[in-house]
């Protein structure tokens, strides 16, 4: 497959189109931000962490009958994606309270919910990607009732997979990040990606932190918790 021009660059990755106008080719970077990009910084070695480690966890959710917009994966950072609309949505699940949830309501961190919290905010940096509910998201038209309703029930079904999959590597699933994509046909895909960029991933055994909360918060050990997360996922496999 061939990579032929840029098509969009973001905060962590770069896209380009292919010689097949319904694939793409996503590039992983090292590049890191913060704080809708106020923080910026470089971790060595996410880009290819990042990369393989979505990778991995698409196709174990492929498995469950998640349908995902991966490929196949070229190298350490590129990968072939199916080329989607992204749906204009940021969908956060949270198992404990961490994070700006804490921060919002007052709480301290750590605290596990009996059941998982579901939210919506909108994907725009300029705003801040500001939380939206389901009738805001339907008046401004971002997105059908059906589409909303397959969303939450394909991000239940990812929290329930990789919620068991962390488990048995030691690892507590606090809260992460997802984005979708509509293929031409409509259907909704899975999209972005799964990576301590995306995800909270706390130690079972001591919460130590194994995300990018190590970069934003300056604790320091940053490259070791990405490498370290990236052993865990791949040991035994």
């Amino acid at each position: 497959m061939e990579k032929k021009e840029q098509l969009y660059e973001g905060k962590a990755k770069k896209v380009f189109l292919t010689d097949e106008d319904d694939k793409l080719i996503v590039s992983y970077k090292d590049d890191a931000t913060a704080g809708d990009g106020a923080k910026k910084g470089t971790i060595v070695g996410k880009g290819s962490i990042n990369n393989r480690m979505t990778n991995i966890l698409m196709q174990l959710l492929e498995e469950v009958g998640v349908p995902t917009h991966f490929v196949k994966e070229l190298s350490d950072t590129d990968t072939v994606v199916k080329k989607v609309e992204i749906v204009p949505l940021e969908v956060i699940m949270r198992n404990t309270s961490a994070g700006s949830f804490a921060k919002r309501y007052g709480v301290e961190e750590g605290i596990d919910f009996d059941e998982p919290t579901f939210e919506f905010s909108l994907k725009n940096d300029d705003l801040h990607d500001p939380l939206i509910n389901k009738s805001h998201v339907l008046a401004l038209k971002l997105a059908t009732k059906e589409e909303l309703d397959r969303i939450e029930e394909l991000s239940r079904k990812v929290n329930e997979t990789l919620k068991e999959f962390f488990l048995k590597h030691n690892v507590k699933l606090v809260d992460f990040k997802l984005e979708f994509g509509r293929l031409p046909d409509g259907t909704i895909v899975l999209a972005d990606e799964i990576s301590p960029d995306t995800c909270r991933f706390w130690d079972t055994e001591t919460n130590e932190k194994l995300d990018k909360d190590r970069f934003r918060r300056d604790m320091g050990k940053i490259e070791d918790a990405y490498q370290e997360m990236f052993r865990r996922v791949t040991s035994g496999k």
